[in-house]
This record gives structure tokens, sequence and C-alpha cells, in this order.
């Protein structure tokens, strides 16, 4: 469901330590009910796996590694992992979400980091019904 793709060009200031100490369990598994309902094989065109991750999406994820100085790098094949999806959704809330703002991360999940408050609304909504 991410309209709009990430950006790697987007500036985060790289911090990972904050992201690490917080539990994006409850988050992590409302965006899996409302994107794929538990599905890792579902596919929406581009978007797959369980989180519904989108080439672009990788690709950003594998710039924040490249930019933290990491030899590690995700393949698109890896979209189908629920582990290394839920990695990918913790790199990117670390890189552009480091103060943990749980709209913040729905949002940017749906929307892409430039995501528009209207246009990510009524999944924000959907993510929200999800965690109760």
């Amino acid at each position: 469901m991410m309209a709009n793709p990430h950006s790697a060009l987007a500036a985060g200031n790289g911090s990972s330590n904050a992201t690490k100490n917080f539990d994006w369990n409850p988050v992590m598994d409302a965006i899996i009910e409302v994107e794929s309902n538990g599905n890792k094989n579902a596919r929406n065109g581009n978007q797959i796996g369980i989180m519904q991750i989108t080439p672009i999406l990788v690709a950003d994820c594998n710039e924040i590694l490249k930019q933290r100085k990491s030899t590690k790098r995700f393949k698109l094949s890896d979209r189908f992992s629920v582990a290394k999806s839920k990695e990918m959704f913790l790199l990117i809330q670390s890189w552009y979400n480091p103060q943990n703002n749980v709209e913040k991360a729905i949002r940017l999940w749906n929307g892409g980091v430039n995501y528009s408050v209207k246009r990510t609304q009524r999944y924000y909504e959907k993510v929200l019904r999800a965690m109760k």
C-alpha cells in the first residue's frame, strides 16, 4: 500500500539506538494485518510480502546501509521473508523516524518520506484500528 516511494535522498540522522530500544511490534503487526492479512506471499503490483515492500524501499534500505558503512544489503527476494521485512521496517524507522513517532511511522510506511497527511489518513486510521 505504499503509494509514494521512499526517497534515498532524504537525509536522516542515522541514529538507530532509539529505535532498537522501542517496541515496534504492535505497529508492525497492525501494518502486516492491513497490508497482507499475514500472507508472506502477498503481491499487489510491485509490492510484495507481508509488509508489501516495493523495490524502491529495498533500494532505500541499501542506501541507508551504505551511508552507515555497513556491508549488509537486502535483495528483492528478502521481501518474502517476515524477519527481513521487519528488519527493513526498523531500518527505515531508525533513519527517518528516530523519535519513534508512531503516527509518523505509519504514515511514512504508506506515503513515503514526503507523505501527505491527507493522502495517508485512511491508511493511518486502518492501522490504528488494527492495533486495538
